[in-house]
C-alpha cells in the first residue's frame, strides 16, 4: 500500500447515491464530484518549529468530507484514489 508523507492522507472516494430521497434518478451529467471518502492511509504528521511532531487528526477508516477541488487524483494498483493534505479535509463524519 502507498504510504503518504508528512500531513498527507490517501482517500478512496465514496460515490454518491444516484437517486434522490424522493426516488428520482440523477443523470451522469448532473452529478457533482463526490465530496466524501474513506481514509485508507495517513502520514506521520508535520514537525513543528519546536521540534515536536504534530500528528494527523484523522485515522484510517474514518469517513471524511473534503472540498470540491481538493487533492490530487492518482491511480494506485488500478484503484482511483485521492491524496489530500490534512488541511483540505473539512471534517470527519
Amino acid at each position: 500500500m502507498f504510504k503518504p508523507l508528512r500531513d498527507r492522507v490517501v482517500v478512496k472516494v465514496v460515490e454518491v447515491e444516484e437517486k434522490t430521497q424522493s426516488g428520482l434518478y440523477i443523470p451522469d451529467v448532473a452529478k457533482e464530484k463526490p465530496l466524501e471518502g474513506e481514509v485508507l492511509a495517513i502520514g506521520k504528521g508535520v514537525w513543528r518549529s519546536d521540534g515536536k511532531l504534530w500528528p494527523v487528526d484523522v485515522s484510517v477508516k474514518d469517513r471524511v468530507l473534503f472540498g470540491k477541488y481538493s487533492g490530487t487524483e492518482v491511480k494506485i494498483d488500478g484503484e482511483d484514489l485521492l491524496i489530500l493534505r490534512e488541511e483540505e479535509i473539512l471534517g470527519v463524519l
